[in-house]
This record gives structure tokens, sequence and C-alpha cells, in this order.
């Protein structure tokens, strides 16, 4: 594990279509544990045999300070959604998955890899 790298100890992924979504729970330097979110959308370019396939990343982190406040918010909003526009009609099968055997943060989806970070 590189230096800058931190260690993953449990991971869900999420599909979503064309978006895939990490949640990652890793340790830093000192043992504490932060949660990390990865959007990870699969763009084509081209088509056809020049057709080129590169994936575009956004992650956000949070860490244990804030939980409380962003599941309290997350719900909250979630909330709003449902009593403006209804219950939630599925348009994915989703089956969340513990992937703790690909904790060392190798996934089935990789590829090349375009990152694209704000802070």
């Amino acid at each position: 594990m590189g230096e800058n790298e931190k260690e993953i100890v449990f991971s869900q992924a999420i599909k979503a279509g064309k978006r895939i979504y990490y949640i990652d729970v890793k340790k830093n330097r000192k043992e504490e544990m932060y949660i990390s979110i990865t959007e990870s959308k699969k763009i084509v370019s081209g088509e056809g045999d020049d057709a080129t396939v590169t994936f575009e990343k956004h992650k956000i982190f949070l860490y244990k300070e804030d939980f409380e406040k962003f599941a309290t918010s997350l719900k909250e909003a979630i909330g709003f959604i449902t009593a403006n526009q209804g219950e939630y009609q599925p348009r994915y099968n989703y089956e969340p998955r513990q992937d703790s055997e690909k904790a060392n943060g190798e996934s089935e989806y990789n590829s090349d890899i375009k990152i694209d970070i704000d802070f």
C-alpha cells in the first residue's frame, strides 16, 4: 500500500445504471475510521471500434463527527422528495453487497480512470 493510500476496512458497491457508487470505510494514519463515498460514471466517447471507455469519479469524505448531521439531513431530503413526488419506484435491481474480499482497494470495475475532484 502506498504512503498516501488509506486502508479500506469495509466496502460496498452499488450499481445504478451507468453509475457505480462505492461506500468505503477507511482508516487514516492515526487508525481513525471515516467514510469515503465515490460516484463512478462510465463515459463512452466515439462509436464502434473507435469507442473509448473512461470513468469519471467524484468523492466525498465523511468523518465521524459529522455522521449524525449528514444522516439527519439525508433522511430529511429523502422525506421531502417522497412527500412531494410520492414513494420511490425502483429503476434498478439493487442488491447491496459487502465487499470484504476486495478490501485491499481492488475492484472488478478497474479501467482507465479520469479523476475529477473539486474542493
